[in-house]
């Protein structure tokens, strides 16, 4: 074990005992709210202090063994490889004692908002996002999370210039977080008659959903516009104003809803799409930027921003930020993105051990 680590697992172990020794204090057991607090907290600590006493415990074994086997000839080959099986399991432990040690991600155990926008290359584009949408419902599907549509704007071409949906369910946004960015696909759209490869963009931002309470936001804070709702070419498909526009006016955030026939039911998840951008703006601490979190996720949407490159030519599936690229492009599109989700987790969580 590197000595960082083990003058880390030190400073834990120091924690534990004291939050110990305040459980034991009177005046904590009389006050619930600071029992619960550090309740919580010594279920935290123990975790890792299990694991660094089974750690030790195995390291420990594995010395013995060793010993044990240069002093009694006729058991070294048994003893030795317990040796190896111990040394096996204190490796398992490292791993997992690392794991417990980086920060975890508030926003982990949160239901999501998933924003696609087609962005650079017009109607491949909004091709491009319909498939994009497809292949999270998928992934949602395989991790037993459920969908809900919240606004879409299709294209006359096919797909969508935009789609907004909720996915819930357990660690939901610890699942899709690593595929907020720009999605580029490499391919032969079915209008080209000359059977030219062409470039095309996609835009993800994943925001974790707030409830009422994280985030209140004050009615006189919003203008509420109703219009009559529109389908493709701009043509009106509802007889009555039933779409809502909310402008939050401190942020400048707008979010326009027209999917129900009730102007309730558009107007009540308009405000759910806006709490969760309004969060993402205060986690991020970028208040001052109209944009914030949402918009250092999606970037311009320009095609040499990207996060992963589908190309379809190749078979190939290429994530920029770990350099990792798979060569079955159909089972990504599929759905099947645990590779790069447990690639991504992992380069995370080097960075946030190494950063302390």
């Amino acid at each position: 074990m590197d000595p960082t680590l083990a003058a880390r697992l030190g400073e834990v172990e120091e924690a534990h005992r004291a939050v110990e020794a305040d459980l034991a204090d009177p005046r904590v057991l009389a006050d619930p709210s600071r029992l619960a607090e550090l309740g919580r907290r010594h279920s935290e600590l123990s975790v890792i202090v299990e694991l660094l006493h089974a750690w030790e415990r195995a390291t420990a074994d594995r010395k013995e063994a060793l010993e044990l086997a240069g002093d009694d000839p006729e058991m070294a080959a048994d003893l030795r490889r317990m040796a190896a099986d111990r040394e096996e399991d204190a490796g398992r432990l490292e791993a997992a004692l690392r794991g417990a040690m980086v920060p975890r991600d508030p926003n982990d155990d949160r239901d999501v908002i998933l924003e696609i926008r087609a962005a650079a290359g017009g109607d491949e584009a909004a091709i491009w996002a319909g498939d994009l949408l497809r292949m999270f419902e998928r992934y949602a599907a395989r991790h037993g999370l459920k969908v809900e549509p919240l606004d879409v704007a299709f294209s006359e071409a096919g797909g969508y210039t935009r789609a907004t949906v909720a996915v819930k369910g357990k660690k939901a946004y610890s699942h899709l977080k690593y595929e907020a960015g720009v999605h580029r696909v490499q391919r032969v759209p079915k209008t080209e008659s000359q059977g030219r490869v062409h470039t095309s963009t996609a835009t993800v931002a994943v925001l974790p959903e707030a409830d009422e309470v994280e985030v209140a936001i004050d009615p006189a804070d919003v203008k509420v516009d109703v219009y009559r709702s529109q389908g493709p070419g701009g043509q009106s498909v509802n007889t009555t104003d039933s779409a809502v526009r909310l402008t939050h006016l401190p942020s400048g955030l707008v979010v326009s809803m027209q999917d129900e026939k009730s102007q309730l039911q558009n107007k009540e998840k308009a405000f759910r799409i806006l709490r969760a951008r309004l969060l993402a703006l205060m986690q991020a601490e970028q208040a001052a930027e109209t944009a914030g979190e949402r918009r250092a996720q999606v970037g311009t949407g320009e095609r040499s921003e990207k996060i992963r490159t589908y190309n379809y030519k190749e078979n190939r599936v290429t994530d920029h930020r770990v350099g990792l690229t798979l060569r079955r492009l159909d089972a990504v599109l599929e759905g099947d993105l645990d590779e790069f989700v447990d690639a991504l987790a992992a380069a995370e969580q080097a960075e946030r051990l190494a950063e302390g």
